[in-house]
């Protein structure tokens, strides 16, 4: 974003957030101060879940609780917890009881006991995994069948004892399960000094399963060559799955930290300048080009005027692991800098599309604008962050002083420590969702009252309910910091004005227009 005394500076296709001081008569998108520096699977088994693995022989020295085994609490010997009482846990958990009412039918005293038993579940789980370490195979609260909680154990019946006279113990059920808690964790430590990974992080323990997990995807290869061999060596059931499934989709993230598909609206983009220093954009919306090569729309100072006279490259966490995005489109030249012509169509890198495309396969595959929540924005305390589906644009002649719209920028100036391309967004302001009224069009463009920051050029202007395109971030006031002027106007340049622009430069012959589904992997014409 630049403020208001315009000063073209270059940016990215998508939000700018440049890195110098938000000043006026300097773009938001590229402020010109930032130099780059660094400020083989097994069937799951899940006891009490229909098919229960069979139980460890009741012999002396493998039950539960025997003194042969070193099971530790002798038979019979009880645990003792305290609930708190059900007006208490009521009255602090308002969303939570609302929750269970409205997702199982429940009223509002079964809701209640329900919370109560899950808040022993935890010191319920420390006691026995204490008492019994030799057959405690973990725990889970089963709401589906009736908020039951269950307990897994080598040998079940000392631990049926211990939980017999706990509070709401007709609700706490006691299965069999082959391997104890205790046993599945070591193998699990052994599995990931193996694949050089880490234990709870990377190789986990399926509690319900009865089962070591590795995770694959990041730090363990799904095609590591001693994944096989260490799955089998495990001595306990071991599998690999994928951290994230293919068709799973991550709903938002943070806009400076979000190096995953599918591409959305929101994101940071950093932009190396011609001198060697980088700014700082926002991407704002899909589209496509031709019959489907999809690009990234963005601010035109990002890429175009001032330092970036050469071909620009942008960046997804330029200072580590650099993730390539998008590249300036030379033929036919798809940027301008001249509000409200204040747009960069661009491509992506060669390669780049892979990383930022819905996998093969995926059957949902709508094109997003990323809602990151913000201290500073009211609907976060109900809602919380999620993507919003873009369905189309308004046309700027339709859109109406008045209305209630938001806006996602990626501005940020990074803490002592942080490896963040500083945009010149000043200390205390976050990236991410902010929303506020359209003010007037007088500019030719959309000018509203929302709070942004040099970085958060580019960033996308939506509705909120139906997720319809309105414009990208070009200009505005200045500010550095938190939001604290209620007041403060920017200006978007319009997306159908972008739009109509593009197409009219290149005499239609591009058909390029807003994107409402995602990328999807493939090749990618050039």
């Amino acid at each position: 974003m630049r403020l208001r005394r315009r000063v073209v500076v270059a940016g990215v296709v998508v939000a700018c957030a440049a890195g110098a001081a938000a000043v006026a008569g300097l773009p938001f998108g590229d402020a010109g101060r930032t130099p780059a520096r660094p400020t083989a699977e097994a069937a799951p088994v899940r006891p009490g879940d229909g098919a229960v693995p069979a139980a460890a022989p009741a012999s002396a020295d493998s039950g539960l609780g025997s003194r042969a085994s070193g099971g530790g609490a002798p038979p019979g010997a009880g645990v003792t917890l305290r609930a708190r009482p059900p007006a208490e846990v009521a009255e602090g958990s308002p969303a939570s009881v609302a929750y269970l009412r409205d997702r199982y039918r429940i009223d509002t005293d079964e809701a209640v006991r329900r919370l109560a038993l899950q808040e022993l579940s935890a010191p319920l789980a420390a006691s026995l995994a204490s008492r019994f370490p030799a057959a405690y195979g973990g725990m889970w609260l089963d709401q589906a069948a009736g908020g039951v909680l269950t307990v897994a154990a080598t040998t079940v019946e000392p631990v049926r004892a211990a939980v017999a006279d706990l509070p709401d113990a007709a609700h706490v059920r006691v299965v069999p399960a082959r391997h104890p808690l205790r046993q599945l964790t070591e193998a699990a430590t052994r599995l990931a000094a193996t694949l050089d990974a880490t234990a709870g992080a990377d190789v986990v323990v399926d509690e319900r399963a009865n089962e070591v997990v590795v995770l694959t995807g990041d730090r363990i290869r799904a095609d590591e060559p001693r994944l096989a061999d260490a799955l089998r060596a495990a001595g306990v059931p071991a599998r690999a799955r994928a951290r994230i499934a293919g068709s799973v989709v991550q709903k938002a993230c943070d806009p400076r930290d979000c190096p995953q598909a599918p591409m959305r609206g929101g994101i940071r983009l950093d932009v190396p300048r011609d001198d060697g220093t980088v700014g700082g954009c926002t991407t704002g919306f899909n589209v496509i080009v031709g019959v489907r090569t999809p690009y990234v729309l963005t601010a035109g100072h990002c890429v175009v005027g001032g330092r970036h006279q050469l071909v620009d490259r942008t960046w997804h966490q330029f200072l580590g692991p650099k993730v390539p995005v998008t590249v300036e489109s030379t033929k036919p030249r798809l940027a301008e800098n001249a509000y409200p012509y204040d747009y960069a169509v661009m491509p992506y890198q060669p390669g780049a599309i892979g990383r930022w495309a819905y996998p093969v396969g995926a059957t949902q595959v709508p094109s997003l604008v990323n809602y990151w929540c913000v201290p500073d924005n009211p609907r976060c305390a109900t809602r919380g962050s999620g993507d919003v589906a873009v369905t189309g644009h308004v046309p700027w002649s339709a859109i109406q002083p008045g209305w209630v719209v938001c806006a996602t920028g990626a501005a940020y100036t990074p803490k002592a420590g942080e490896q963040y391309v500083d945009s010149g967004a000043g200390a205390g302001y976050l990236p991410g969702t902010r929303c506020g009224e359209i003010i007037g069009k007088a500019s030719g463009g959309i000018d509203v009252r929302i709070c942004a920051r040099p970085g958060d050029s580019g960033g996308p202007l939506f509705t909120e309910a139906d997720g319809k395109a309105l414009g990208i971030l070009s200009h505005g006031d200045p500010g550095q910091g938190a939001c604290t002027n209620p007041n403060e106007r920017n200006s978007y340049a319009p997306v159908s004005t972008i739009l109509d622009r593009a197409n009219a430069l290149t005499d239609g012959g591009l058909r390029i227009r807003l994107a409402t589904k995602g990328p999807v992997s493939g090749p990618v014409p050039r």
